[in-house]
């Protein structure tokens, strides 16, 4: 196993590994407090979008599984933290629309390849609107309390040894463009 392939594999992994408990602190955070106060309910939903594009993106093409294993584990994070949200923000009843929408979502995207390459463009659009959303968020409550710290550096860890696994194995220049926007966007605005 030569270098390059050793440094795949730990970025791979260790990105898995993370991505394994990325949203525990945010999750921790809301529970400890009893409030989705400074948490975006917009900004949830959008990252929570441009995640089910990436991973319906991906497994569409058929990329190596270690390059986008960790958007299942996320999306199931983002559901949860989303479902934490909508309870503390006393709107439960809009979880079952939030489904609906999400799963006729998945299934619309590979109905036609330029929906789904289409999509995965406007992907990192909705990544960016979704740091934006959060920030607002928070400029406007004027509360950080709830907002993860050390999710937010996780994050960024992510993003990074994703756009390297990206340049190493598919070489996507709709992934990498996206991967790269995410991290700026988690390193200056986080």
């Amino acid at each position: 196993m030569g270098l390059e392939s050793l440094l795949l594999d730990v970025a791979n992994w260790s990105t898995i590994l993370v991505c394994g408990v990325l949203k525990v602190p945010q999750g921790a955070a809301l529970l400890a407090a009893k409030s989705a106060r400074g948490v975006s309910l917009e900004s949830l939903v959008l990252e929570l979008s441009g995640f089910l594009v990436c991973l319906r993106y991906m497994s569409y093409y058929n990329y190596p599984l270690p390059t986008y294993v960790e958007y299942p584990i996320i999306i199931v994070q983002d559901v949860i933290l989303l479902l934490f949200v909508l309870h503390y923000n006393g709107k439960m009843k809009h979880a079952l629309l939030y489904t609906v929408i999400f799963v006729a979502g998945w299934y619309i995207l590979t109905l036609q390849k330029w929906i789904v390459d289409l999509a995965m463009n406007l992907s990192t659009v909705i990544s960016a609107a979704s740091k934006l959303a959060q920030l607002r968020c928070l400029w406007q409550t004027r509360d950080s309390g709830q907002v993860s710290a050390t999710t937010w550096s996780l994050a960024t860890y992510t993003c990074a040894t994703r756009i390297f696994t990206t340049l190493m194995t598919t070489k996507d220049t709709t992934d990498f463009t996206r991967r790269h926007i995410e991290w700026m966007a988690r390193k200056y605005l986080g």
